[in-house]
């Protein structure tokens, strides 16, 4: 449901989900409306995804319902207090959640294995018009082999280390992803969540880069517009090629790992395209892919945006709350959690990466009892991403973001 902003002469309030902001609170609140849908003379409605959050009204329960509903979240947490650090939390999770399991660890192998090969043979099978089906399934199962690379990059697969490191170069070659630069990449992003600057995993548009070329311009605007269900493609191609971008002590398992992803390329594309031709290799390889980073970027941007979300200077940033008020847990079909290996429980995965994903449910639950009024919490819906994919643009130090 819209958002309206309503310029008369009052206090900001909602309506049925609905919210209501007064001129009179404007300018005090430095709220930007982003669509003008419809103009009065005396009296002008403004329609918006969802209004900015002045900071001062996020430790008001009743605000919180209301925008959260307008958001789409079942649940924005309350602001978590400055005396909490992340190792209070952690104390707090039982110590079996830490407990690798080969035989669940190899459980998730055998999911992701049998549920691609029988999205291939799915492809193989359908016709035209049911290959979008086939596709998204193919797409999803992959997302899978991310996610066990995944945590052979946090050590929380095998307690083998180079187990872990054969595992988890493999599970990223099919998807053309370097291993180690991703993981040395990925390491950071959980050291700095939601850091300006610092995360790299995804950034707020600076103001100043929005502004200073109409070209650059315009190609952010559709880069985190329509493309942004696919903007990962952009980040796989920007952090894990380029070697001047990783240390010298670095190096030596950057280059290795790129010579795997270089092989499969090498060997498994020309092989795809002689059994198959070039619409096999669009059909079995490149549409799948796709579908991969649509969840890649998709459940990034879920994990950790919302307008209610900061990013934070290095100097204002604390770990306890960017890991615990500053992720995201979303619930998604059940297909989806289980072939992705309940990746989108995300918040205790942040609180200690070294949970392996099987055990990533009973993390959560021991959060709820422990730590559950401080948890943001949605379930996967169509406001929730247009409110992220229409108002979370540009950096704002006062409203966190301001839509373009």
């Amino acid at each position: 449901m819209a958002s309206s902003c309503r310029l008369s002469d009052s206090s900001f309030s909602f309506s049925t989900g609905i919210c209501y902001l007064k001129f009179g609170s404007l300018l005090h609140q430095r709220v930007r409306p982003y669509r003008c849908l419809s103009h009065e003379k005396k009296n002008r409605t403004i329609k918006s995804v969802a209004a900015a959050v002045p900071p001062s009204s996020i430790g008001n329960a009743e605000y919180r319902k209301k925008l959260s509903e307008s958001y789409g979240f079942t649940q924005i947490g309350e602001p978590l207090p400055d005396n909490v650090t992340l190792k209070d939390i952690v104390e707090t999770l039982p110590k079996k959640v830490f407990e690798i399991d080969d035989v669940k660890a190899w459980k998730t192998v055998l999911i992701s294995v049998t549920s691609y090969a029988l999205g291939i043979f799915m492809i193989s099978k359908s016709p035209w018009y049911l290959l979008p089906l086939a596709w998204a399934w193919t797409g999803t199962a992959i997302t899978g082999f991310f996610v066990i690379g995944h945590d052979c990059a946090h050590k929380s697969f095998s307690k083998n280390k180079l187990v872990e490191d054969i595992i988890g170069t493999l599970a990223f070659m099919p998807l053309i992803y370097p291993y180690e630069p991703w993981r040395f990449k990925h390491d950071r992003h959980h050291a700095k969540t939601n850091m300006l600057v610092e995360d790299t995993a995804w950034q707020p548009v600076w103001k100043e880069e929005f502004d200073s070329v109409p070209a650059l311009r315009k190609a952010i605007i559709f880069g985190y517009g329509p493309f942004r269900p696919w903007m990962s493609i952009a980040h796989w191609l920007m952090w894990h090629f380029d070697l001047s971008k990783f240390r010298p002590n670095e190096l030596k398992r950057v280059k290795i790992s790129l010579s795997c992803v270089f092989a499969f390329m090498a060997i498994g594309w020309p092989l795809i395209v002689w059994k198959t031709g070039l619409i096999g290799w669009v059909n079995f390889w490149l549409m799948p892919w796709l579908g991969y980073h649509f969840w890649m970027s998709t459940f990034t941007m879920v994990h950790h945006t919302a307008p209610h979300i900061p990013f934070k200077t290095s100097d204002e940033w604390d770990a306890a709350q960017a890991q615990l008020n500053g992720t995201v847990h979303c619930n998604y079909p059940s297909w989806i959690e289980i072939l992705c290996h309940d990746i989108n429980v995300h918040i205790p995965h942040h609180i200690s990466p070294r949970i392996p994903s099987y055990n990533l449910r009973a993390a959560h639950k021991s959060l709820q009892q422990n730590w559950g009024k401080y948890l943001n919490e949605a379930n996967w819906n169509w406001r929730l991403m247009k409110t992220i994919m229409t108002v979370c643009h540009v950096y704002s130090e006062e409203e966190n973001y301001v839509g373009f």
